[in-house]
């Protein structure tokens, strides 16, 4: 069963609290079994006779009895507090390292609004099983199985009515738990799509209000709202039959007691106390039944949120780091970075301007694809070189750098850094030998600083500013209150799209990597700023090894190479020049530009 299996797996890191909560739970319900045959002895022993000193005797024995029953059980609800905490916390910690290792085609078949669920409402769904479950565990059986022996031991004659309520209670349970489950599913589906709504409204408030697109996103929230409130109140009035009808059965049950029991009483053959114990019994019986109906109302719950939980952690990335048998470094050891002189990295590590790039025939296809992305692309670049990437919308520009920087694994060919697969090159070391700026330029919350040196320990203030100047934002972030301290708040929001741009081109420079990657990084920037920025990135990447996936044809005029991809075919390659005179593609996309001239070019530019 997965939710046994998952809750096992995480619970044995704590099975000394575990063992504690069993202890004190099977001490505190000893102690409240108890309580009521000491009753029961007051009643008959010392109420009946007027034996006040017998009285006084079990009052007290009765009072430490009950101190006993309370303290066990408040230091058990601390114990299965802390197991319950803790495997939530667990939960959450597995799932969110996991999906940390996802490639793409992982993160594409979850939705960022499922996986958020699953970490934190499945998360907590499991949790407050194991909590309330540890509770219970010991406590509902050993005071609804005592509870009918020592009943049974007061009135044995009345056996009859309790052989009787056990298998209804069952029947109605069982019935309910078998209906809630695939309605637990829905409603744990329902609270994805609601999530996915909200998050894409929140996302696109700008499109939404700049397209008029309120009342359509509106009635979209209140279709998802009215699909969960409709299985919410199926899963309702499921659950609420189960109290009164368990109610009604032992309230029925404790009627029938008092009804069988009026004649023996009266005619002096039970005891008052007898009977009083048995009723005592009983609703201890109703406790330990309430128990483990509040149990099986969250069990099938959990069941569908433990599945939930288990399907992303048993989900294997596509992308595997290499063994150690098989890891390689084809670059600086200590971490394949450039020395902040640029004079290249550490004594003995291959300089920066000998990097070479090599794509060997390389194809990829996403799942369920009838062609594929990129088709048999073959090329070499070095250190010191330019390689521009252009072409149409979905002709694979993004998805070449995806497989420098190995988001995911080519379907067939191999890319190479200095001549080592990157399926075996040191994880940790290629990360850090890239400088990537993504296409939507995304910036974590927190401050300039902490945005411009993301990633880069031991990075200085002028290593932050300087890579601010070069990045054409030295200006804007002096000009902000606290400068480098200045906020940032989630996604870059609070700074304009061209800021962020610039933001994102600083956090790839501040490394000095010796491999920059540019996915149509400078399309937010207008031509003067591009112009400016491209000149200053000249002497700041000499000696690296440059990839620049651009729209323009004046951000790629000068590139050492330049591919023209067509449906993820190389259909051309050469400089502009070459390009010009030997490729119709090409040309097709510099007129639709305007020509060079036309774009909006000028000499600033140009040099």
């Amino acid at each position: 069963m997965t939710l046994v299996r998952l809750i096992a797996a995480h619970a044995r890191l704590y099975l000394s609290f575990v063992i504690a909560v069993i202890v004190l739970q099977l001490v505190a319900v000893l102690a409240a079994l108890y309580l009521p045959t000491i009753n029961a002895d007051i009643i008959d022993d010392g109420i009946a006779q007027g034996d006040v000193p017998t009285i006084w005797r079990l009052g007290g024995w009765m009072l430490a009895v009950t101190v006993v029953n309370i303290l066990a059980m408040v230091a058990a609800n601390w114990c299965a507090a802390r197991v319950g905490m803790s495997v939530g916390r667990d939960l959450r910690s597995a799932v969110f390292h996991r999906v940390q290792g996802f490639s793409r085609r992982e993160m594409g078949s979850f939705s960022t609004a499922s996986l958020i669920t699953r970490s934190t409402n499945d998360a907590q769904q499991v949790q407050m099983l194991v909590f309330f479950g540890l509770n219970f565990i010991v406590q509902a059986p050993i005071t609804g199985i005592g509870g009918v022996v020592l009943a049974l031991n007061q009135e044995p004659g009345l056996a009859w009515l309790i052989a009787v309520m056990v298998p209804v209670m069952l029947l109605v349970i069982g019935g309910i738990v078998w209906k809630s489950v695939p309605l637990f599913r829905q409603m744990q589906e329902r609270i994805d799509e609601i999530s996915l709504v909200l998050r894409e409204q929140i996302t696109g408030i700008r499109p939404l209000r700049a397209f008029v697109r309120e009342d359509y996103e509106r009635s979209r929230f209140e279709e998802a709202n009215l699909r969960y409130d409709r299985v919410n109140k199926q899963v309702g009035n499921l659950m609420v039959l189960i109290q009164p009808t368990i109610m009604f059965l032992l309230s029925f049950s404790s009627v029938v007691v008092l009804a069988a029991a009026a004649g023996p009483v009266d005619r002096g053959e039970m005891q008052i106390g007898s009977i009083t114990a048995f009723i005592a019994y009983l609703i201890q019986i109703l406790i330990a039944v309430m128990m483990a109906t509040f149990m099986t109302m969250m069990i099938p719950r959990a069941m569908v949120s433990a599945e939930r939980i288990t399907e992303v952690l048993h989900t294997e990335p596509a992308v595997h780091p290499p063994s150690a048998d098989e890891i390689e470094r084809p670059l600086d050891p200590a971490d394949g970075t450039r020395q902040a002189d640029g004079s290249g990295p550490a004594d003995g590590a291959r300089p920066a301007d000998r990097v070479t790039l090599e794509f060997d025939d390389v194809s990829y296809t996403f799942d369920g694809a009838d062609r594929p992305v990129l088709n048999r692309v073959s090329f070499t670049a070095h250190g010191g070189q330019t390689v521009a990437i252009i072409g149409g919308t979905g002709a694979g520009k993004s998805t070449l750098l995806g497989a420098i920087t190995r988001a995911f694994d080519v379907t067939s060919g191999a890319v190479r850094i200095n001549g080592v697969d990157v399926r075996r090159a040191d994880p940790a070391m290629m990360d850090r030998a890239f400088g990537y700026v993504p296409q939507r330029p995304y910036l974590f919350s927190g401050t300039v600083r902490s945005t411009v040196g993301f990633g880069r320990d031991g990075t200085t203030d002028e290593d932050i500013w300087h890579a601010l100047t070069v990045a054409q934002a030295r200006d804007f972030v002096a000009a902000m209150p606290q400068q480098l301290d200045s906020p940032i708040s989630q996604g870059g929001t609070n700074v304009s799209g061209g800021q962020r741009q610039r933001l994102s081109i600083a956090r790839a420079l501040v490394g000095r990597p010796p491999i920059y990657l540019f996915d149509d990084s400078f399309s937010a920037l207008d031509l003067s700023t591009d112009a400016r920025l491209r000149a200053a990135l000249e002497p700041e990447t000499r000696d690296a090894l440059v990839v620049i996936v651009a729209q323009r044809v004046s951000t790629i005029v000068d590139a050492d190479l330049i591919l023209v991809l067509d449906h993820g075919e190389v259909v051309g390659r050469g400089t502009h020049e070459e390009l010009m005179a030997d490729s119709a593609t090409y040309r097709e996309i510099v007129e639709s530009q305007g020509g060079i001239d036309g774009a909006g070019e000028s000499e600033e530019v140009r040099a």
